[in-house]
């Protein structure tokens, strides 16, 4: 009995230490947030935190797999009844998640670091590879899934360079979307007729709402934890 309630309360610390570094990441930015004020936010000693993780970038991990899965949900929502097109999902989801970088210069931190640390890239990689896989399956059948993580690193490395660059005048959220699609579809040989039907269709969103709106939901997601 005595393992199983110590088990509880490592599952409880773990909880704790997500929502609070959750939280400090958006309101400090992950490399402005030191563990000390971690453990402390979250209500647990500096050796309980390290006990349940490893760094900063182990806590990263964690978070990044909860947020990759909350856009993809959210995006499940957003194009339930509006399509059942995998490509067309998957520039809605994509879409989502630029918004989501845009939303504050603490969140597109969050994402770009999260692209360059070792775990919380092996995180962003194998999760995505599955996405992939799942949307590009039908029209790429000849590929399994080492092309598939292959891919990803590639296109990958697009959305990283799209999410770290600010919009401005210029460089408009509505340029950065378009140019997005139009460079990572031609990863994954989507016709031309079809980059244009996906940047006609992420057009029709309000992505500004909906990116506050996953971001909001995480958060709570994450208290109801404790």
């Amino acid at each position: 009995m005595a393992n199983i309630g110590h088990g509880k309360q490592f599952e409880k610390n773990q909880s704790k230490i997500l929502h609070a570094a959750a939280s400090l990441f958006l309101e400090k930015g992950f490399r402005e947030t030191k563990m000390a004020e971690l453990a402390q936010n979250a209500g647990v000693s500096y050796g309980a935190l390290f006990r349940a993780f490893d760094d900063k970038d182990t806590i990263l991990s964690e978070l990044v797999a909860l947020v990759l899965e909350a856009q993809f949900e959210a995006a499940e929502r957003m194009v339930a009844g509006k399509t059942e097109d995998r490509i067309l999902f998957y520039a809605a989801e994509t879409t989502l998640q630029l918004y989501m970088a845009e939303s504050s210069e603490h969140m597109r931190e969050m994402y770009a670091v999260s692209y360059s640390l070792p775990k919380s890239m092996d995180t962003v990689y194998h999760t995505i590879t599955n996405k992939l896989e799942y949307v590009f399956g039908e029209h790429l059948p000849y590929l399994e899934t080492k092309d598939f993580y292959e891919l990803e690193i590639a296109s990958g490395g697009i959305m990283r360079s799209f999410m770290t660059v600010p919009c401005d005048m210029y460089f408009t959220m509505d340029r950065k979307v378009r140019r997005f699609l139009e460079t990572t579809f031609l990863v994954y040989r989507v016709p031309d007729e079809k980059i244009r039907e996906a940047i006609d269709f992420v057009s029709r969103f309000d992505y500004p709402t909906l990116a506050r709106r996953t971001i909001d939901t995480l958060l709570v997601y994450l208290k109801s934890k404790l």
